[in-house]
């Protein structure tokens, strides 16, 4: 059976996304020059060149600027797509090192900027929780796609386990500044799942 490749994006969507991570640059810069809470969503609109309208049809809050990425899809594929030998836990952290070594090569300076600006600011903190509790649910989708007998609750703290060492290992990077090596240290936060 053979499949035919996925299409390239169209025009429109091409266009849509470049007009998305404009405006998600732009909030960025604003937000590392002024501060998270005193940046507008008008001042990042008019820096991006796009209408207050526009900027909601993109992003629904101020906050979502921020948190919003197409991390938690990739890394939810790259689960599925792991070999069917490896365990769940296995699974999820190859996955997780595999995603995360991919966007630190490409977006390393606003990956750092995006997570300090989430660790640092309290309202951005505060949706963390929220946050991270979609992405275990994606991720333990993801891993009962690959094992359907697997029980809810096992991938779920398998899910769990793994975002909070990659979590710990991205507040360590963060505290660094960026400095220390942020696949070295979620590799290091995974290797600690699994005491010897």
């Amino acid at each position: 059976m053979s499949t035919s490749p996925t299409p390239a994006p169209g025009l429109r969507e091409r266009k849509k996304a470049q007009t998305r991570r404009t405006i998600q640059e732009q909030a960025l810069r604003l937000f590392l020059d002024q501060g998270y809470q005193n940046t507008t969503v008008e001042e990042i609109s008019a820096a991006a060149g796009v209408s207050h309208m526009t900027f909601f049809r993109h992003f629904p809050t101020k906050e979502a600027v921020v948190e919003s990425d197409d991390y938690d899809p990739l890394i939810a594929r790259l689960i599925e797509e792991r070999p069917p030998h490896e365990d769940s836990l296995t699974a999820v952290c190859n996955a997780l090192s595999q995603g995360l070594e991919t966007v630190y090569a490409t977006g390393k300076d606003a990956l750092l900027i995006r997570t300090r600006l989430i660790f640092e600011t309290p309202a951005l903190r505060a949706r963390t929780w929220d946050n991270q509790y979609a992405t275990q649910r994606l991720f333990a989708e993801a891993l009962r796609s690959r094992n359907p007998a697997e029980s809810d609750i096992s991938t779920r703290v398998v899910a769990a386990a793994a975002l909070g060492a990659v979590t710990t290992a991205l507040a360590a990077w963060v505290q660094s500044d960026g400095a220390l090596d942020l696949p070295a240290l979620a590799d290091e936060a995974f290797r600690a799942l699994r005491p010897s």
